[in-house]
């Protein structure tokens, strides 16, 4: 899934009432849900030319009501699968595990954490079998005391 997005101001809906009419806010509204439409089809779509229109745009974006786009990339295959690995040591610091999990290409992000916890391991693979044979090769690593894998089920929140 590939989603382009706008970003809107974090000012306040008030401040931003203050600085723009219906016609902006409409522009807002409709590049909200879709920031790719076209110059052309939004012009149409608000009864403006289409040099009215992007005269519009650039006024929002040089006034910081539109700080930007992006892009907002989902799974790129819809068979990935990320999950947890949630690793205790049995002693710490552990710079061979480090080293070796940096090797697998489908480790994503290893963080040391405080707690029970020793490493939180973030890891995207194609299938269940593949997530199997990883987190077997990691607990059958020296110094790996447990081991738990939780697989995500969605992301709820994400930001970058």
């Amino acid at each position: 899934m590939f989603i382009i997005t706008v970003i809107l101001s974090a000012r306040s809906e008030a401040e931003i009432m203050q600085d723009t009419d219906a016609i902006d806010r409409t522009i807002l509204s409709i590049l909200s849900r879709e920031a790719r439409i076209p110059m052309k089809s939004l012009a149409g779509r608000i009864g403006l030319s289409r040099s009215a229109t992007t005269e519009r745009v650039t006024r929002l974006e040089k006034a910081g009501i539109i700080r930007g786009y992006r892009a907002d990339i989902g799974q790129l295959e819809e068979g990935q699968i990320q999950a947890f690995l949630l690793v205790t040591l049995q002693r710490t610091p552990s710079i061979g595990v480090l080293d070796r999990l940096a090797g697998f290409s489908s480790v994503r992000k290893v963080s040391s954490v405080s707690g029970q916890l020793d490493l939180v391991v973030e890891v995207e693979v194609g299938s269940i079998n593949a997530l199997n044979e990883l987190r077997n090769e990691v607990a059958t690593m020296d110094n790996i005391e447990d081991l738990t894998t939780s697989i995500v089920l969605r992301r709820d929140i994400e930001r970058s």
